[in-house]
Parts: structure tokens; C-alpha cells; sequence
């Protein structure tokens, strides 16, 4: 059969699938403006083979003005951190500035707030040494290795979560490795240990310093890493991705952490099933309301959405999950656009209401690996919007944000404080690209700031319930995920036609804080035991 004919027949069958989707609850179709001309973002990921993973993008405030600022990766050249200049509603701008963030050799960063002082912190990963580094304020930061005694490693690290452990008030953080090339590289790209970095512990002293970082074997080259309560135990397990190595058994992970003990994997009489992808990124939300979060991992043609195949009570239950990717319209495995059909190669995704219709949305950053011949070199990054069926509809055209270029990581965060989600891509060997987010139509919404008196100053591990038409939205706050990157500071939820919102935080330690209701379009922080108190930004 003719390629034409079969790309024909492709986009037929596409069409045809998500029209049958539309019928059972068309969404608000969502608008973004692409203001990457007018940012003042001039920032692109270059480099060779070494990079031909990472390019992970960073949002977090650093300056206590409430506006999430960025640093995207140069690869070879030198990072670029930005200030956030933009105004309540109005135009995304940002300011170059000199922060001592910008190394070189950057394939990614997450923030968290290591120390626990309401000042961010970032972890750097890199070509190289990977660094951790100290927030002071004022968006500048330091160098904290040596003070922290964290291990930076050699090797080229693009994936990373954090985690605080029962009894710790230091992090526990996980860093994915994919190559050593100190190391012996044969047969070639051979993977490296991806390491954990748990606290130092002495005893009745607070530790303030990670021990000597402990080796996570097999290793298969990670992409992805995260951290979540997967069966609302309370002990988090560590999901990995991996993208290499399955002639030496490599495979899709999950490993117990428990608190203070030996990492074990789960394994396959626990339920966990044997699965080969080429695993890039992680996204979870609890898309049906059951209470359990579902995954979303991207591939090269093969993403996959799993659900657990049967709930955990009281935390005990199979961790085995089943994939409902073709069943809700997000396989995303090949170009919705454009005259290249062959199949897909996908990166950063990222959950989010981008409508504010109380359903969740899905993006995911699109990008040959370089020029690989069988895989889709104008392959336009995906927008699945959730209808209320809880299907997915495509709409990156008609939302202008199918970007062609070879992109990496992203971000979805509001960046001008309106209440709706606004976009960043990284590209490889092209300009990062942001969009406004500028949706006639949107739904109401609300915003959280969680702030955790002590140690894990964010509330990493938290869960945060939102009442919405007749069900409960349910967001796991974590640190990790995506592609190399993600974003930390205000949680958003899309909440429809409400004006009132009731909601409630699930603390790390367990505790479930009251029920309480606030007015719908506003940004609230929380904290244990206190009523929500409103903000509002100040420009």
C-alpha cells in the first residue's frame, strides 16, 4: 500500500475516533497567544548526541512576589534564568538576570526548598557534576555541595525526584543517570546507577547533609522519576521510566522506599507487570475520582495511560495497572497534523486545567530525537483536552500551540496570575517558545499555596481535594516527573461555573484538615489547622 494512502487512512481513522469523542461532551476549546517575541525569553537548548535528552524547564518564585520565574537549560551554552515581570493579566514578561544558575552543560532543574527556610532551592542536573544549589533570596543562589555534602556524580543525569521520609526533616532525593561516559560505554550508551541521596543520619542530631549516595540496581538509563502514593499508603513508592537497555532485561520500575529501610523493587507476584517503552516522561492525576492517581508515560509511539487494574484497600492491593490510553483518546502516537505520519517521539507531559472546566487536560512536548529517519521529524506537540465523558479531544491546532520544532521540556503554570494556565517549551536548537493562555470562555477557578510549618516547608506528599460537579478532584503534590523539569509554588484547579469552593489538605503526616469553603477566582495559602488565608498579587 502507498504511503499516501495509508497516511489517508491514518487520519481518517483519527478524525472519525475523536468525532466519536466529541459527541459525548464537547470542551470549551482553549485559546493560547504565542508571545515568545515579546517575552524578552531568548534561551535555546543546543548541543550534540549528549543532549540529545534533557532540556527541562524550572518555574518557581524565587523573589516572594508570588510570579513564578524561569531558568531554561543551554545545553552547551550557559543557562538563562528569568525574572518574572509580568503583570496581573497582562502580557508574559520576563527580565534576563544574573542569578548563579547560569552553568553550563545543563540538561535540566527542579525546585524545592531543600533546607526548609521559605527560600527556594534548586537541584541542577547536568553533563557532569550535578549541583544543588542554595537559595538566598532576591532570586540569587549559591553553591551547596559541599555545605550539604551531596555527591554531584559525573555522569549525564536527566530525571530527579525528592520525597521527605517518615521521622527526616531533610530530603530524600532521587536522581535518574543515564550515562556514565567515564565509564565503559559498550556496547554503546550503556547505562549507568541511577543513585538515591537519602539524610545523613547521627543520632539525636537533625540532620542538616545527605549521606553518600546509594546506588539504585539495575539501573536502565531513567528519564523519569517520581515519587507518589500510588495506593494512598502513606509511604510513597518510587516510579522510574526508562528509555534503554532492554537487551539486559531493562524495564519500567517501581521501587518501596521504605522509611529508613532498603530499597526492594516491586515485582511481578506483587502485580507489577513487565512493561518495555521507550519511558521519557511521567504525568499522574486522579482522572476518575476514585481516589487513586492515574499515570500518563510517554514514549516513541507507545504512551501509555494506566489505571489501577483493581483499587488497594487501606493501602494494600496489587500495584497492577491496566493501559486506557486508546479507550480515552490520549495515544498521541503519531502527528494530528501536518503531512508527517510516522510515528511520534514525546517528552515533558503535564496535567493541567487549561479550560478551567473542572476536568484536567493533558500536554505533552513533542520532538525527533534528532533527524531518526523512522520516527516523525514535524511532529507538532499535543493538547489533549479532557471532556466530561473523560475522554480526550486534540485541540493543539485550534489551540496554537502545535508547535513543529524539536521540543524537550515545558511548564504549565500561571505565569501573569489570571487564573489560567499559560505554557513554556524548550526547543532543541530553537528559541524556547511561551504562550499566554487567553481562553474566552474559561471556566472559574482557584488557586493554592501550601506552606508546612518545620521540615518540607511545600508539603511535598500532600494531597489536595477540591468538591466540583458531583465528584472530588484529587491532586498529589510532588516533586519530579515530567521530562528534566517541573514547576513548584501555586497548584491550580479549574472549577467551572462555582463561585464557591470547598476544600481540604491531606498533610504528609496524615492528617485530614477541615473541609472549608472561599470564594471561587482567588489564590489562597494553607497552612495545618488554619483557616485558608486570601493573597492577592500586588502588581
Amino acid at each position: 500500500m502507498r504511503p499516501g494512502i495509508v497516511a489517508g487512512i491514518l487520519a481518517l481513522s483519527i478524525s472519525v475516533f475523536q468525532a466519536g469523542l466529541a459527541q459525548a461532551g464537547q470542551p470549551v476549546t482553549p485559546t493560547f497567544d504565542n508571545q515568545t517575541g515579546t517575552s524578552g525569553l531568548s534561551s535555546r537548548y543546543q548541543g550534540d548526541w549528549e543532549f540529545m535528552v534533557g532540556g527541562g524547564v524550572s518555574a518557581f518564585d524565587c523573589n516572594a512576589d508570588g510570579y513564578p520565574d524561569l531558568l531554561l537549560p543551554g545545553g552547551t551554552d550557559k543557562a538563562k534564568f528569568y525574572r518574572n515581570d509580568s503583570t496581573r493579566g497582562g502580557k508574559l514578561t520576563f527580565s534576563e538576570q544574573t542569578s548563579g544558575l547560569e552553568v553550563d552543560n545543563l540538561l535540566g532543574s527542579y525546585p524545592i526548598d531543600i533546607d526548609s527556610d521559605g527560600i527556594m532551592d534548586l537541584v541542577l542536573l547536568r553533563l557532569g557534576e550535578n549541583i544543588v544549589m542554595r537559595g538566598k533570596g532576591a532570586c540569587q543562589f549559591e553553591r551547596a555541595n559541599e555545605a550539604w555534602n551531596f555527591d554531584g556524580g559525573k555522569a549525564w543525569s536527566a530525571s530527579f525526584a525528592a520525597t521527605w521520609e517518615k521521622g527526616n526533616n531533610w530530603p530524600t532525593l532521587a536522581v535518574g543517570n543515564y550515562i556514565d561516559p567515564e565509564q565503559d560505554m559498550l556496547p554503546w550508551g550503556s547505562c549507568t546507577d541511577n543513585w538515591l541521596h537519602r539524610p545523613e543520619q547521627a543520632p539525636g542530631i537533625e540532620s542538616k547533609r545527605f549521606a553518600a549516595p546509594k546506588p539504585l540496581k539495575p539501573s536502565f538509563c531513567a528519564l523519569s522519576m517520581l515519587f507518589t502514593d500510588w495506593n494512598r499508603s502513606g509511604t510513597p513508592s518510587l516510579r522510574v521510566s526508562n528509555d534503554r537497555e532492554y537487551y539486559k532485561g531493562g524495564r519500567e520500575q517501581m521501587w518501596h522506599i521504605p522509611p529508613g529501610g532498603e530499597p526492594v523493587l516491586y515485582s511481578e507476584e506483587e502485580g507489577w507487570k513487565y512493561l518495555r517503552i521507550w519511558g521519557m516522561g511521567i504525568a499522574s492525576y486522579d482522572l476518575d475520582f476514585d481516589g487513586y492517581p492515574e499515570y500518563f508515560l510517554t514514549s516513541m509511539a507507545d504512551n501509555k495511560l494506566q489505571a489501577l487494574a483493581t483499587l488497594p484497600k487501606d493501602g494494600k492491593g496489587p500495584a497492577t495497572y491496566k493501559d486506557v490510553a486508546f479507550a480515552h483518546g490520549a495515544t498521541a502516537h503519531r502527528p494530528y497534523t501536518g503531512d508527517d505520519w510516522h510515528p511520534s517521539t514525546a517528552w515533558h507531559t503535564q496535567f493541567e486545567d487549561v479550560n478551567n472546566d473542572g476536568r484536567v487536560d493533558l500536554f505533552i512536548a513533542k520532538g525527533n530525537v534528532a533527524e531518526m529517519p523512522d520516527f516523525a521529524k514535524r511532529d507538532p506537540n499535543n493538547l489533549l483536552v479532557q471532556n466530561d465523558e473523560g475522554n480526550f479531544i486534540e485541540m493543539g491546532l485550534a489551540a496554537n500551540v502545535a508547535s513543529m520544532n524539536i521540543s524537550r521540556g515545558a511548564a504549565l503554570t500561571d505565569f501573569n496570575l489570571d487564573g489560567k494556565v499559560d505554557l513554556v517549551v524548550s526547543n532543541r536548537w530553537k528559541d524556547a517558545e511561551i504562550w499566554e493562555n487567553t481562553t474566552a470562555r474559561a471556566g472559574n477557578w482557584i488557586e493554592f499555596r501550601l506552606e508546612n510549618p518545620g521540615a518540607n516547608r511545600d508539603a511535598i506528599g500532600s494531597w489536595i481535594e477540591v468538591k466540583n460537579a458531583g465528584h472530588v478532584m484529587r491532586r498529589e503534590i510532588t516533586i519530579g516527573g515530567g521530562h528534566a523539569g517541573g514547576a513548584l509554588g501555586w497548584h491550580h484547579f479549574g472549577v467551572g461555573a462555582d463561585k464557591d469552593v470547598e476544600f481540604r489538605v491531606i498533610w504528609p503526616d496524615g492528617r485530614e484538615g477541615d473541609w472549608q469553603t472561599v470564594a471561587a477566582n482567588g489564590f489562597y495559602v494553607v497552612s495545618p489547622g488554619k483557616a485558608a488565608e486570601s493573597w492577592t498579587p500586588s502588581r
